[in-house]
């Protein structure tokens, strides 16, 4: 096994014994392949990996699967095997069980049942803390992720044209993606108009039309890892009022991103932001978080927001993408990645954020 599986499982182990548990049981598929490298769609089969903080790991894998010899004990099993007993026969009975949050109930019930002596406690932070601080390898493949985000933004800002719809704005997105040799992170989001009030509106065949704001939200997977911007452009002309929105939201991400920094509170950048746009009387059209964690998903554990009182590590990388959203009119979202260095951050996205006219 390569040494940064097994540096991450060490540090995984180390969260584990900081619980208080010498064991876990981890089915989520992603944080299965961020341990060991091994990458399978189980669907509904049993697909599991327990870990010891002794060291003595193991796979539970179904004969279906396809897996690369590494330096981890395996247990087979069919279709037809009990796998849940045979899970029940070779972990420690006598000792609380680490579960994370995405094993299904059809699998944790019957091991509850056959060891009810034991405690089960979600153990998912155990991971998701580790997963959060990124190391060498992730912070470059977030890097090469983001630029190629930035080099698609830049083609759909200069392609798209009044009369466009916006589903044909988004299925060009996704061709630039799949030229690119990689996929969407997410739907893609694009919003022209009114359309633009509603943060997570889904392209439809409203056509561009000029004075329209034009709100792109959209993020790539490159090599395992993803990316997400948002930029608000203007068809043509840009109305004065909304122009100044534009500006004040840009502000406010501009304003949190210089105060990031290891030992800052999330619940702080998004105060800085929120507050900004709360004093220019649009604080009730700010509907959302600052921001999201994100990596491997698009979504992580962890967010930017008014009640995270987390500190910000280095290495962590998460959204900043305040929003204002007027109702039947118009919306505008201001989103680049961050990336926590030393003593600041590194912004991973580098288009322009100031309001520009297309079409």
């Amino acid at each position: 096994m390569e040494q940064i599986y097994k540096d991450r499982l060490d540090r995984v182990c180390s969260q584990l014994t900081a619980q208080g548990l010498t064991q876990m049981i981890v089915s989520d598929p992603l944080s299965i392949r961020y341990l060991t490298g091994v990458w399978i769609e189980p669907y509904e089969r049993l697909y599991a990996l327990y870990l010891r903080t002794d060291g003595q790991h193991r796979f539970f894998l179904n004969n279906l699967f396809v897996v690369p010899d590494i330096d981890i004990a395996k247990t087979w099993l069919s279709d037809t095997d009990d796998g849940i007993a045979v899970i029940a026969g070779l972990v420690d009975a006598q000792s609380d069980m680490g579960i994370d949050k995405s094993w299904p109930a059809r699998f944790l019930l019957p091991l509850m049942e056959l060891h009810p002596g034991v405690r089960y406690v979600n153990s998912s932070a155990c991971i998701d803390r580790v997963r959060a601080v990124k190391d060498s390898v992730e912070r470059q493949k977030m890097r090469e992720a983001s630029l190629l985000n930035d080099a698609c933004m830049e083609k759909i800002a200069a392609h798209i044209k009044t009369g466009m719809t916006e589903l044909e704005c988004a299925d060009y997105i996704r061709s630039l993606y799949k030229d690119a040799g990689c996929t969407e992170s997410f739907s893609t989001i694009v919003s022209f108009g009114a359309n633009a009030a509603d943060p997570h509106h889904e392209p439809d065949d409203t056509k561009l039309r000029p004075g329209d704001c034009v709100v792109i939200d959209m993020g790539c997977l490159r090599d395992g890892y993803c990316s997400d911007m948002t930029r608000t452009f203007f068809c043509e002309k840009a109305d004065p009022d909304y122009a100044a929105i534009h500006d004040l939201v840009r502000r406010a991400n501009e304003k949190a991103e210089s105060l990031i920094r290891p030992g800052v509170r999330f619940c702080d950048l998004d105060k800085a932001a929120r507050d900004m746009i709360s004093e220019a009387g649009y604080g009730e059209y700010f509907t959302h978080r600052l921001g999201h964690s994100i990596g491997m998903q698009e979504h992580e554990a962890g967010d930017v927001s008014q009640t995270n009182t987390d500190e910000v590590k280095e290495g962590m990388t998460f959204s900043i993408e305040p929003g204002v959203y007027l109702p039947g009119r118009f919306g505008v979202r201001v989103e680049d990645l961050v990336l926590v260095t030393k003593n600041g951050c590194e912004v991973l996205n580098h288009i322009g954020k100031h309001w520009k006219i297309v079409g």
